[in-house]
């Protein structure tokens, strides 16, 4: 069996995924030539409908914001050796807890209470929803993989119960709840910076970005800044001696897999208070999944999870513009494009780590001074 290939840090974090990046970009360049299209045009219309703009940069933080939140919760529970694939069903979870919390104070109680009791309401659900598969697993050696696989799918049959028997909107034939009151709905960018004279679009934007930068460096500063963190990662990294020296593994598991749940459950934040307005079926749209390849791609770490978050944000908005711009340009290209980049940082993500490996040692070699022998 190979051993694992250590590389420096700055290379570990920024170089491996620069070069996965643009080699999954040579690779949908090709892609996209065999179809009859110029790479260089597509490329171009695709920064410029992810970036372009005041509104296309809204839309790319908009999604980018949902990202963040998925990916950090893959990468807490990554940090204690778990392998977290539930997000999707935690963030369904958050968003119904911010919507029972929405649903019943919204008309009663101000903003300032009511949007705090919608985020907590949406950390506590999800934490709840990832805190039964991180007991199997503590507990009853339950690989959490399975079941954070299977809570996503009763957590969509629940979702869908709700909206259908108990919270759909009287006199509407679609399964959702009626809009919330305004004081239930997390203001917008554009109208923050409206306070302030300053014109912005209308977009879906919301301060659920100012909570997704916070998230992240309290991820930062856990992780890498604390006791518990050290712990988490001493648990991760070799969890029968972080047992020897008196670290439990069990609460560990807990403690990772319900901070993790609680990221995810972030999503119904950015989602039903700051977008919808209301508790829809499908409001996730995938988000939990994507979260573990924007994850890969950050080398879960904060810092490569927001620039991650950020190209697929680019990728969904663009990829939306291109649909518009080109013809015959269709969204599965888009998703080809997500897939090569998700192959490239994952399955083949060390594919080239031993050549970039010898190469620094090389360069050491001949930059440390040569050793004089001695009479």
């Amino acid at each position: 069996m190979s051993q694992p290939v250590e590389l420096p840090r700055w290379m570990d974090l920024v170089l491996v995924p620069a070069l996965n990046l643009a080699l999954a970009l040579l690779v949908a360049g090709a892609v996209v030539a065999s179809v009859g299209l110029d790479p260089l045009r597509v490329v171009g219309l695709l920064v410029q409908g992810a970036f372009g703009s005041k509104s296309a940069l809204s839309y790319t933080l908009y999604y980018a914001t949902t990202f963040v939140f998925t990916g950090l919760a893959v990468a807490v529970a990554f940090h204690a050796g778990l392998f977290n694939i539930g997000g999707e069903g935690q963030a369904m979870l958050g968003g119904l807890g911010a919507a029972l919390v929405a649903l019943a104070w919204g008309g009663q109680w101000p903003a300032a209470l009511i949007l705090p009791a919608m985020i907590a309401a949406a950390l506590a659900f999800g934490m709840a929803w990832a805190a039964v598969p991180a007991a199997l697993q503590a507990w009853r050696g339950s690989h959490v993989v399975i079941t954070t696989i299977m809570f996503n799918f009763i957590a969509s049959a629940l979702l869908i119960y709700l909206l259908v028997d108990v919270l759909k909107e009287p006199g509407n034939m679609s399964p959702e709840t009626r809009v919330f009151a305004p004081s239930a709905h997390l203001p917008g960018v554009h109208s923050v910076l409206a306070q302030w004279g300053v014109p912005w679009p209308n977009t879906p934007l919301n301060l659920s970005v100012v909570l997704a930068a916070l998230a992240a460096v309290g991820v930062w500063a856990l992780v890498w800044r604390s006791r518990a963190g050290y712990s988490l990662r001493a648990v991760g990294f070799a969890p029968q001696a972080a047992h020897y020296a008196g670290i439990s593994p069990r609460r560990q598991i807990m403690m990772s897999m319900m901070i993790s749940g609680a990221l995810a459950g972030m999503v119904g934040i950015n989602e039903i208070a700051g977008t919808h307005h209301r508790l829809l079926p499908d409001f996730t749209n995938g988000a939990g999944f994507a979260g573990i390849a924007v994850s890969l791609i950050g080398r879960n770490h904060p810092v490569g999870i927001v620039a991650a978050s950020l190209l697929f944000g680019g990728l969904y908005q663009g990829g939306t513009e291109l649909t518009f711009e080109i013809p015959g340009f269709s969204r599965d290209m888009v998703f080809t494009l997500q897939g090569l980049i998700v192959l490239f940082a994952g399955a083949l993500g060390q594919v080239a780590t031993p050549t970039l490996a010898r190469w620094h040692a090389r360069w050491a070699r001949r930059a440390s001074p040569s050793e004089v022998p001695h009479g």
